[in-house]
């Protein structure tokens, strides 16, 4: 099973590509824009899934999301 995580931008890089925080953790992966219409700017949360954005998420259903995930991970 496959899961798509939600992350932060962080940092806009060269090639489309940005800089993302999982979670709030010290955990960042690189991220391609390249499925995306528009592109991200740092500060957006993003629903990440094998390295692609697949689109951009409002900061409410994200953190709601992360939220979901911590609560699936001590259970």
């Amino acid at each position: 099973m496959c899961l798509a995580v939600p992350v932060k931008v962080e940092a806009l890089l060269e090639a489309g590509m940005a800089r993302c925080r999982v979670g709030e953790s010290e955990t960042f992966v690189l991220v391609s824009d390249a499925l995306l219409e528009v592109p991200p700017v740092v500060g957006d949360y993003l629903i990440v899934h094998a390295g692609f954005a697949l689109r951009r998420m409002e900061t409410e259903e994200a953190e709601e999301t992360l939220e979901l995930l911590r609560q699936l991970a001590y259970a």
